[in-house]
């Protein structure tokens, strides 16, 4: 790993641990040259399928894109980073070994995390995903959230 500050690609790890229940690895590493300290972390790869939008483009899965979206939803809300980071890695393991995978399904899975997350941030993100035309449709999500 080459040092960000110096460019030394000398590096060595001083601590090493588990994240994101174990789906990541978070190490601490130091540059041998000037010292400067700095954190990295090592993943499974995100799934390497395509996701086909509503128009029928197909674009690859972006694990940042679907993180955007999430915090988007739940800006200002009591929401914590290892929550979203629970959401994301659930649906990248439901998405595993997938070639090619509707958008729907993609915002199904978010829609059913946040509806267990935060009301606010499900009924932001369902606003946008279920493109509501006008306040009854609004209306009308609010009353099946509170049926559950």
């Amino acid at each position: 790993m080459i040092c960000q500050k110096c460019a030394n690609p000398e590096t060595s790890v001083i601590d090493s641990r588990e994240t994101d229940g174990g789906n990541a690895i978070r190490r601490r590493r130091e540059c041998e040259k000037c010292g400067f300290r700095f954190t990295t972390y090592e993943r499974v790869d995100a799934p390497n399928c395509i996701v086909v939008k509503k128009d029928g483009t197909r674009e690859p899965f972006s694990r940042e894109k679907l993180e955007k979206s999430l915090w988007v939803a739940c800006q200002k809300r009591p929401v914590r980073r290892d929550q979203v980071d629970l959401v994301l890695n659930a649906i990248e393991e439901e998405l595993r070994g997938e070639k090619e995978v509707d958008s729907r399904k993609i915002g199904n899975l978010v829609m059913k995390a946040l509806k267990q997350l935060d009301d606010v941030a499900y009924i932001r993100y369902a606003s946008v995903y279920r493109e509501f035309k006008d306040v009854a449709s609004f209306q009308k999500e609010l009353l099946r959230l509170r049926k559950f």
